[in-house]
């Protein structure tokens, strides 16, 4: 039993599981946060750095002009009036030393020892850090001494704690403001998508026709909402061509196996009444039937899979001449009321693909072309502007220019003359077009010269 305050899962109520701190850190908004903040607190600290150099610098530089300023009127009373002209000197440190080390004179606040006489050195006095210069002077009564005046860095130094101070305390301050507003406006950016994305996530297959809002706003969220519509779009009629498929495939092989289960029910039933070559006949014709289609789907599946297998130069008026002649077979040519399957206009032309599938496309238009026509089809293969263009003309009753482009789809037959025992389950003209597409070909119906349909297979020549 859970512990009193806690959830059954163990964890006290309304604490937040271990991974979701961890995903909510993984988030677009919080990257973009945390990479804003990183970035912007490096350029405030190298611009911070750089500025209290430059300052101290300046600062630095200011107090030495004084310094020179304050010594070279120092010197010019020392040379006039003796070492005992800096006797007066308040403020500033300002001493005359002799080449022994002695100091010869000093002012009110640079009482002995001897202050450093080398140029620009830093002295601590009375607590104050003080910037020293020297210089070389002639005293009145013969002889030379080095006169080293001081000025106190404490202003300076003042100005310089101050400014870091500042800057320690504003730099957090504007990278906290500008992580706050980096947050929240990156929040009130990706708000439109986390709404898109509840809204996809709740779309199930009983509402096949919802679509996320498309926001008012022309940016790139507006953007990705029409391309979130359009692909769910595809989606919604790529599912019911697939439902469409499934439901029409089952429909055409419940029939053969329908028929032979009849038959067989009947053969068992009534062994006296069933002749055992007609039932051997019904059978193989059934099981032929669910052979063709049974092939036709898995050529469809492997197409639809966008492969064709291996690629290689295949001579295309060979294959049609193949075709022709198998046709002529079937058809019976030279008997009387047989359909005449003409391959004068076929001329050479080699294309890049794969030879069983370029078989089968041309296959599928010659014998659709023989199943329609009355007297004749024609097959010619031509070169036009570096394509290979394959025709199959019929004499038959032609394609209605409405239904031309629905003639491809799968499962289709136009008329009741279209049975399955004259048209097949309607596949063969779906896997010419997907099997030319595959090819980067294209395929139409046109009217035909000989008065019925003429179908027209385009595909770049190669090899």
């Amino acid at each position: 039993m859970a512990e009193p305050g806690r959830a059954p899962g163990g964890r006290a109520p309304g604490r937040r599981a271990p991974g979701g701190r961890a995903r909510r850190f993984r988030s677009v908004r919080a990257r973009t946060t945390l990479g804003a903040v990183a970035v912007v607190l490096v350029a405030l600290l190298v611009g911070a750095a750089a500025f209290v150099v430059v300052l101290r610098l300046v600062l630095l530089d200011g107090v030495r002009t004084s310094a020179e300023a304050g010594l070279e009127q120092a010197s010019s009373r020392v040379e006039t009036d003796g070492a005992a002209a800096v006797s007066g000197y308040e403020d500033v440190l300002v001493q005359v030393v002799d080449e022994d080390g002695s100091v010869l004179a000093h002012g009110d606040d640079a009482d002995p020892p001897a202050l450093p006489t080398a140029d620009e050195s830093r002295w601590d006095h009375d607590g104050e850090r003080w910037l020293l210069v020297a210089d070389d002077v002639d005293l009145p009564g013969g002889g030379e001494a080095t006169l080293v005046y001081g000025v106190s860095l404490e202003q300076s130094d003042t100005a310089l704690r101050a400014a870091v101070g500042l800057l320690a305390f504003g730099v957090p301050a504007l990278v906290v403001v500008m992580g706050i507003v980096t947050w929240v406006v990156t929040g009130r950016s990706l708000r439109p998508v986390e709404r898109m994305r509840t809204e996809v996530d709740t779309i199930r297959t009983a509402q096949p026709d919802a679509r996320v809002e498309v926001p008012d706003t022309g940016d790139e969220i507006a953007r990705l909402a029409t391309t979130m519509n359009a692909m769910l779009e595809r989606l919604d009629r790529s599912a019911e061509g697939q439902r469409r498929f499934v439901s029409d495939a089952s429909h055409e092989l419940r029939s053969p196996i329908a028929t032979i289960r009849q038959h067989a029910e009947v053969a068992a039933a009534h062994p006296e009444r069933v002749d055992v070559g007609e039932l051997s006949d019904v059978v193989r014709s059934e099981a032929l039937r669910l052979q063709d289609l049974v092939s036709a789907l898995l050529e469809l599946s492997r197409l639809d899979e966008g492969g064709i297998g291996a690629v290689r130069p295949v001579d295309l008026d060979d294959v049609a001449l193949d075709a022709v002649a198998r046709a002529r077979t079937r058809a019976g040519a030279g008997d009387d009321g047989a359909v005449l399957v003409d391959g004068a206009g076929i001329g050479p032309a080699r294309v890049l693909g794969n030879e069983r599938v370029l078989t089968g496309v041309v296959r599928n238009l010659v014998d659709n072309a023989v199943r329609h026509a009355a007297t004749r089809v024609s097959v010619g293969l031509v070169d036009v502007d570096g394509d290979a263009v394959l025709t199959v003309d019929d004499d038959g009753a032609g394609v209605p220019p409405g239904e031309r482009d629905r003639v491809f789809d799968r499962f289709v037959r136009l008329d009741d003359a279209r049975s399955r025992d004259v048209g097949g389950a309607g596949l063969g003209l779906a896997i010419v077009r997907d099997a030319v597409r595959a090819h980067g070909g294209t395929v139409q119906v046109t009217d035909a010269p000989l008065g019925g349909a003429r179908f027209v297979v385009r595909i770049a020549l190669g090899g």
